[in-house]
């Protein structure tokens, strides 16, 4: 095992600067997500960790190396793909122990290995096969154990649960998580989906544009997000994002709607500047008294009742716990949690 330090790295393609200074530590040990929209550049940084990509400026460090100038396979670490990249021909076993064989390692500790990762990984039942005869859950474990054996300082992980159908992303990315409770491999993760990031991650970083937006854990972001992208990125349903400016004392949107103060706002302090209200769908409860609402769209689970009110010609998304019997274009009285509501300031975007 061991910690990654990215200091001041930038990636150019001819002129264009898709990553911008970027600096990250990454702890022994830590599970790290590299989170953001397609294009933000996650993929490329970790492509530059890997040493699949040149760094054009800053410094990668492997432990106590500097690793920016190593080929990839002078790294000590392993890749798990999108597309899993297993040889057809070769059945589990020898697809896992392959980069073993290729390093000329001992035939009795190989096998070993790879008994051992299949053991981690409920693959000892398959080793015999090809991935022809695998599911798609599968064929990402052997991808995974093929990693595994390796025993490198760092795991990296490439959107691999892209290919896979919902209910096998949530069953797959809890064995991730498992395996990596158990090995305490450094690992360094990269998805587009902030679900996964929230759920897997000891420490999220969130890319946009090739820049990082605002490092930190799960419920640090979500609860405290520096800025609009961090607070609309983290988060499912998305945040409610009202415009307006403060007023008397409250905060009075642009169509007229009256929301109380976010808790401990000191309304003096920010004077008439435009503003954004910011409250999550699931901050927002429904009450005999408060702000009407008309129920625009209205979707039940079972668990949880998804409803969008028009709240005086603003729109204003609902996520609510209880069994209720909300219908299209009922009248609903919801109220607010100010403790969890924020404001951001319009023109930079950075939480107040």
């Amino acid at each position: 095992m061991a910690s990654v330090s990215i200091q001041n790295v930038q990636k150019r393609f001819g002129a264009v600067n898709v990553i911008h200074n970027i600096n990250v530590d990454i702890g022994d040990g830590e599970f790290v997500v590299l989170v953001g929209p397609s294009g933000c550049g996650k993929s490329t940084l970790l492509r530059m960790i890997a040493g699949l990509e040149e760094v054009s400026d800053g410094e990668i460090h492997i432990g106590a190396r500097e690793v920016s100038n190593l080929p990839a396979r002078d790294r000590d670490i392993a890749m798990v793909f999108q597309n899993y990249a297993l040889y057809p021909h070769m059945t589990v076993a020898d697809n896992m122990g392959f980069a073993l064989k290729l390093k000329k390692a001992d035939a009795g500790d190989t096998a070993a290995r790879v008994t051992k990762a299949a053991s981690i990984l409920g693959l000892e039942k398959l080793l015999d096969r090809y991935p022809r005869q695998l599911s798609g859950g599968q064929r990402q474990r052997v991808a995974m154990g093929r990693a595994l054996v390796r025993d490198p300082k760092v795991f990296l992980f490439d959107e691999p649960l892209s290919n896979l159908d919902a209910k096998l992303r949530v069953q797959m990315r809890g064995e991730i998580k498992a395996m990596h409770q158990r090995i305490g491999t450094t690992t360094i993760y990269v998805t587009h989906d902030q679900i996964e990031a929230m759920t897997m991650a000891d420490k999220i970083v969130v890319l946009h544009d090739g820049l990082i937006e605002q490092v930190g854990a799960p419920l640090e972001l979500y609860d405290h997000p520096a800025n609009l992208f961090v607070a609309g990125f983290i988060g499912s349903p998305s945040m409610n994002f009202i415009e307006g400016r403060i007023e008397e004392g409250v905060f009075r949107s642009s169509k007229g709607l009256i929301l109380p103060l976010p808790k401990g706002t000191r309304a003096d302090q920010l004077g008439a500047a435009p503003l954004v209200y910011g409250i999550r769908p699931e901050h927002i409860r429904v009450g005999e008294t408060g702000i009407k609402g008309i129920a625009e769209i209205v979707e039940g689970t079972g668990s949880e009742i998804f409803a969008k009110l028009d709240c005086g010609g603003e729109a204003i998304s609902c996520l609510f716990r209880e069994r209720l019997d909300i219908r299209f274009r009922d009248t609903v009285s919801i109220s607010i949690d100010t403790d969890s509501a924020h404001l951001f300031d319009k023109a930079t975007g950075k939480r107040l």
